[in-house]
């Protein structure tokens, strides 16, 4: 089935119906079948918002019966039909669902009954009706898109499905078969509707409009205004008066006028079209519009502060124009803005000290300031030691002290990391040089030096003699951040041996 040309409901309907068979292929435990319940209510909700839809549809049918039952009359007939077998079969399936629904969920048995029983079963009516059904709905819609859609839709295997199945899934099976039902029909009162051309727009007022190219102008800014009247012949203009002042028949229709003050104005005129028995159409319109300060967003994507030395992204907008007209710089001297993909990355200097970022946009061919904004400059904060291995799946895990790590990953790790990894900063720093403490039996600590980022030959002897339970500690860890800074972290990392 090709779900490209399919509406987003049905799109969504057949992932679930996917998810479903899947689930089917699952030994029945109680997750699985609080699964099939929440398929089951969400196909629910989808089929009652369709239902509304159709409901709409066919409200709609009827009232162009109402109003033209010599054009409308066949296609009403049809429709008539149509909901009516939908009615019928959508009620049957609630029947057998609601017979299935009555025993526990995990039961193999009662679909099967419910649907093969050799005196009650219901399976071979359910594929007639289904079968009878879907050759009428097919008959009706000419796109052979929608009909492939549907046929597939409702061409069901009922022993595959019903045989040996559990309840719930039994159940939400036939739920989605209702979701189907109501689609098919839906499907028919579209097209129904479409052939009597029920959608057609029929002309009854003349009036007039004015669109703007937008109500919010920045100060300084221009009013850009198409004027027009609706259903005008193209081969006559209407004159058109601003206050009592006629527009320019070369402006065909345009109205600019610049805004230099602040607050809420209204644009006020009338348009006159002469017509063909002689009398004057005349017909008044307004246009509220407001003028506003400059002004333009920025926020930084990961704080209200900029750190020194590194590239901190910026997100920067101004309402209403486009991000290809906005600029933005540090205009203090304190590091530098660029722009990248996706925002601007501003790399500050001097700690302490603000940067200020100034906002300009090209407003009508000329560049206007919308705005300043300050942040504070700080130092990137001490990142946290720890040592990166891979758990039996293969996965990287962090490990920070305080709980056991296998001996094994201990032995097969080269060394240790340091990065600020606080769920809103993920910054890695160049480890330079740490020191690992160990006891030995008298308790006398054993120190050792590392002059980079992996463990030595000696750390690693040291790793091999430690038993089950015994600890070491990795401290004086000295490290530098993309900022140039060199520290000496403060953490002291304790690791225990399993």
């Amino acid at each position: 089935m090709s779900f490209g040309s399919q509406t987003p409901r049905q799109k969504m309907i057949n992932l679930m119906y996917i998810v479903l068979m899947a689930m089917l292929a699952l030994n029945v435990s109680s997750d699985v079948l609080r699964g099939f319940t929440l398929v089951d209510e969400s196909l629910v909700r989808s089929t009652y918002n369709a239902s509304e839809q159709n409901i709409a549809l066919y409200d709609a049918l009827a009232q162009a019966m109402k109003n033209n039952p010599e054009k409308v009359g066949p296609w009403y007939e049809k429709a008539q039909s149509i909901k009516e077998k939908s009615d019928s079969l959508y009620l049957f399936v609630g029947d057998l669902k609601a017979r299935i629904n009555k025993a526990k969920q995990d039961d193999l048995e009662v679909s099967s009954f419910v649907m093969f029983s050799p005196r009650t079963g219901k399976g071979a009516e359910l594929d007639e009706q289904i079968n009878q059904f879907k050759e009428e709905v097919v008959s009706l819609i000419d796109n052979p898109v929608q009909k492939k859609i549907i046929e597939d839709n409702l061409t069901l295997n009922i022993p595959r499905l019903f045989e040996g199945t559990p309840a719930a899934a039994a159940a939400t099976l036939l739920t989605k078969l209702q979701s189907d039902i109501r689609y098919a029909e839906g499907e028919v009162f579209h097209s129904l509707t479409k052939d009597i051309d029920i959608g057609d727009l029929r002309v009854n007022q003349i009036n007039a409009y004015v669109i703007p190219n937008s109500q919010y102008i920045v100060r300084g800014g221009k009013l850009n205004a198409q004027i027009i009247l609706a259903a005008v012949d193209s081969t006559q203009r209407p004159a058109i008066y601003i206050g009592d002042k006629q527009l320019p028949d070369a402006a065909h229709g345009v109205y600019e006028t610049v805004c230099n003050s602040i607050g809420e104005f209204t644009l006020n005129g009338y348009m006159e079209l002469p017509q063909a028995d002689g009398e004057m159409l005349r017909r008044d319109f307004s246009q509220k519009y407001t003028v506003i300060e400059p002004s333009a967003t920025v926020s930084a994507t990961l704080m209200n502060v900029l750190y020194a030395g590194y590239d901190n992204p910026i997100s920067i907008s101004v309402p209403g124009v486009a991000n290809g007209q906005v600029q933005a710089s540090i205009v203090n001297g304190n590091g530098t803005l660029k722009a990248v993909s996706g925002g601007y990355v501003a790399t500050p200097t001097s700690i302490g000290q603000p940067a200020v970022i100034r906002v300009t946009a090209n407003m009508d061919g000329r560049s206007q300031v919308m705005g300043e904004y300050a942040y504070q400059v700080r130092a990137l904060p001490d990142p946290s030691p720890f040592i990166e291995y891979q758990d039996a799946q293969g996965n990287v895990k962090r490990y920070r002290g305080g709980a056991g790590l296998s001996k094994a990953a201990l032995m097969n790790t080269d060394g240790i990391v340091a990065a600020i990894d606080d769920g809103l900063l993920n910054i890695n720093f160049q480890v330079l040089g740490f020191e690992t403490v160990f006891f030995d039996n008298m308790g006398n600590a054993v120190p050792e030096i590392s002059s980079g980022a992996n463990f030595s030959s000696r750390q690693k002897d040291m790793f091999r003699r430690l038993s089950r339970g015994k600890r070491f500690y990795i401290s004086r860890v000295r490290a530098k951040g993309p900022d140039g800074v060199e520290r000496v972290l403060p953490t002291t990392l304790e690791v225990i041996v399993n």
